[in-house]
């Protein structure tokens, strides 16, 4: 079953950017939480708190696209580089405005300093696979590995930031997350054997050849109606644990949703599907809305925990289809910036869906806030179905 992962974790470089890749991108499953614990343990806001991580995801959708771009024209290393040292900054200044008391607009403005800088890791790896390997069938199981590995980081990363910041200090667990990005960032930056080739443009070199747009606008609405739904998700699960009594179990919650989404991502990277991937993320985009479906009647923490493992079971096949119908279409010299407009749709949801989430919670409850995630799954399966399932690469 593992062969094809040996295989592709044997070309030169692989393992060591792929792992580094694995550290640097811990912070998109801790800056949020950590966010939330941070701002409610110092205000007692869910709203705000929420409001807050909102500021932050919204600022990384806005300039993701950009980063994206640059990286292709620029380089990674370059650009990766600049942008951990910034994000770090911004994270730290977050920090001190919150635990200091700074005016509030103080705290928005360095949570959407540091969401614009947060370095793309995840498309970097991407670009990576699809750089050194050849067969579709390779970049397939590369694919599902970084699923895997994304979700080993959303089972690490809420533990890590909840038991810090609920058993140690606040402020324990976002910083543990800067140190993640900024020196991961870094580290993968400085793997200049492996990286792409930069794709530089002027009027000399022609016109850039066109994005696929019939196929990314629907991939970005998909990814953006799942944001919404793991937003909403994530702020509403740290809410029912709270209400339940123990809010040192929302981090394990969090992880036994990515604990089935990891497993189920190893069993789709072995496989060889007969299916597109328009189909499987048609098919993934249901399974995700029927997972939400039951969440507003859990009534205890065991049971909440088995609905999560089970319903996290969609997660992974479905991202890995996103992202491979996007690797399948895009231009080769504007490989990141196409997946970064995935990525950005995936991140531009899970701003509104957190408050959206925190402003129902405070109002009605951990039960009814589920609703959000369920109400936004369900506009991505109808987003899912305008996508054709014939697409095919775009040229270089």
């Amino acid at each position: 079953m593992f062969t094809s992962y040996a295989r592709v974790l044997g070309r030169p470089g692989a393992l060591r950017f792929s792992l580094t890749g694995f550290f640097a991108r811990l912070p998109i499953s801790m800056v949020g939480l950590g966010i939330v614990l941070l701002v409610e343990a110092s205000t007692g806001s869910y709203g705000l708190a929420g409001a807050v991580s909102a500021a932050y995801m919204l600022a990384n959708a806005l300039l993701a696209i950009a980063q994206g771009r640059l990286v292709d024209r620029l380089g990674q290393g370059r650009v990766l580089a600049v942008a951990s040292v910034v994000f770090g900054l911004a994270l730290t200044t977050l920090i001190w405005s919150v635990r200091d008391g700074w005016p509030v607009a103080a705290t928005y403005a360095a949570a959407a300093l540091a969401g614009a800088t947060l370095p793309q890791i995840g498309s970097c790896v991407r670009a990576r696979w699809s750089h050194v390997l050849d067969a579709p069938a390779d970049v397939q199981t590369a694919f599902a590995l970084e699923a895997v590995v994304d979700e080993a980081c959303f089972i690490l990363g809420p533990i890590l930031v909840t038991v810090l910041a609920t058993a140690v200090h606040p402020v324990a667990g976002l910083g543990s997350a800067m140190v993640f990005g900024t020196l991961g960032g870094l580290l993968f930056a400085a793997q200049r054997r492996t990286e792409p080739p930069t794709q530089p443009h002027d009027r000399t070199t022609g016109p850039r050849p066109p994005l696929p747009w019939r196929t990314l606008v629907p991939l970005a609405a998909v990814s953006f109606m799942l944001g919404v739904l793991f937003g909403a998700a994530e702020v509403t699960t740290i809410a029912f644990a709270d209400e339940q009594g123990s809010p040192v179990w929302a981090g394990g919650l969090l992880a036994l949703w990515a604990l089935g989404s990891l497993v189920s991502g190893v069993v789709t990277g072995a496989v060889i599907w007969r299916a597109g991937p328009a189909t499987r993320l048609k098919w993934g985009a249901f399974a995700m809305a029927a997972a939400m479906a039951p969440l507003p009647f859990v009534g205890s923490l065991p049971l909440m925990g088995l609905v999560l493992l089970v319903g996290g079971a969609a997660i992974a096949p479905t991202m890995i289809a996103t992202m491979s119908l996007t690797e399948a279409t895009m231009p080769r010299s504007r490989l990141t910036e196409g997946m970064s407009v995935v990525q950005t749709g995936l991140v531009a949801g899970v701003a509104p869906g957190a408050t959206l989430s925190g402003l129902v919670v405070d109002a009605s409850g951990a039960s009814t806030a589920y609703l959000v995630s369920l109400g936004a799954g369900l506009l991505a399966v109808l987003a899912a179905q305008t996508l054709t399932s014939g697409a095919g690469r775009a040229g270089s």
